[in-house]
């Protein structure tokens, strides 16, 4: 973008930006308070960029412009689930595994209003000394469960033609913050499932670990989420729905940077490593295995192709078989996934997630 281009931009968007603020003033009661969001995000290459969102002034721009005020908050990730459940955020970033397993199936209706990316070789089975998948039973698993981790690793097993053996495994519950100093520091520790940038971390300090199956082994398995609770959505004031089209806004004009070239590149991909204190080269690494939709159209198209409901199906079935969407539930048809198209997988009075395509679709529309 040209000097001059970019300052007439710079201007528009402060006009518009008043404009937006003096709009919001007339429909709020004088001194009514801003309402406000918090979105909890945590470590993961598709969801750094929220943290660059908020420091470049991209998200408060259109928090602006829409009348609302929007916090990002990082997490463990373990922790940014629960306080989603808890109620102490608004929306989160998670997997399409973790929207089941862990709002849907505590009864928190939730809604998935952004589709960012699916993990193509970001989630990895990591093992040392020759280790192969057939003589992983018997042996510790280090991993974040009930997470996409344990998902990955069944999947890794069935396909491999051991899906006899899932029951020998022995899983570990480590949180994302400790597997590498866990794994790292205790030989004895031979195998590991985990995400990027921790797999990269791993590999590079121990060249004795290999990559025995990866993400990219089943794209579009792992889809990566902005989640909202459906009653924040709903909220009878408005303020749910004009949060969710400044954050879409938001996010589509961030991709926009992460994705293209020159200045505006560089800068959106420094800052979303910085959020995880990567290096550019480092984070450059994690984008390469990760399959962003780097626009909306894509997103949208992606929402409304079936095949986004055969991955569902098998994750659901995976959450039902492990116990995870609740001890009272007796079908995975208990808990119900509504799509973009009006169709519902499962139980119609059982809805617990919802993927709604309308803010994406106005981004891809250019009306937000």
């Amino acid at each position: 973008m040209s000097r001059v281009l970019s300052k007439r931009w710079g201007i528009f968007r402060g006009v518009a930006a008043t404009l937006a603020v003096l709009a919001a003033l007339t429909v709020q009661p004088a001194g009514a308070a801003v309402p406000s969001f918090t979105i909890g995000w945590s470590v993961y290459a598709g969801w750094n960029p929220y943290f660059y969102m908020e420091r470049s002034g991209i998200l408060g721009y259109w928090a602006r412009k829409y009348g609302v005020d929007i916090k990002v908050q990082r997490f463990d990730y373990a922790a940014s689930l629960d306080a989603f459940v808890s109620k102490n955020i608004d929306a989160c970033t998670m997997t399409n595994m973790e929207a089941l397993d862990m709002p849907a199936a505590a009864g928190v209706d939730s809604t998935a209003i952004i589709i960012g990316d699916y993990s193509n070789g970001n989630d990895a089975v990591l093992a040392r000394d020759g280790l192969t998948l057939a003589q992983l039973p018997g042996h510790p698993i280090l991993l974040v469960q009930k997470t996409v981790s344990e998902y990955l690793l069944q999947r890794a097993m069935e396909l491999n033609g051991l899906g006899a053996d899932l029951p020998r495994l022995r899983l570990y519950n480590t949180s994302d913050s400790d597997i590498v100093g866990a794994y790292l520091g205790d030989k004895s520790n031979l195998v590991a499932v985990t995400w990027k940038p921790l797999v990269s971390e791993i590999l590079s300090q121990d060249h004795g670990v290999k990559e025995l199956f990866n993400s990219s082994q089943i794209p579009g398995e792992i889809l990566d989420l902005l989640v909202v609770r459906t009653s924040v959505l709903n909220r009878p004031d408005g303020s749910g729905v004009r949060f969710a089209k400044a954050v879409t806004a938001a996010w589509y004009e961030t991709m926009a940077q992460l994705t293209g070239t020159g200045p505006d590149a560089a800068k959106a991909i420094a800052g979303s490593a910085a959020a995880s204190d990567d290096s550019v080269a480092s984070y450059k690494d994690q984008l390469q295995t990760t399959y962003l939709f780097r626009s909306a159209l894509m997103a949208e198209q992606f929402a409304n192709n079936p095949t986004l409901k055969q991955k569902m199906s098998l994750v659901r079935e995976f959450c039902f078989e492990h116990g995870l969407l609740g001890q009272s539930i007796h079908s995975p048809d208990d808990v119900a996934i509504l799509y973009p198209d009006g169709t519902v997988q499962g139980r119609k009075d059982h809805v617990r997630l919802r993927f709604n395509d309308t803010y994406t679709k106005l981004a891809a529309e250019g009306k937000l």
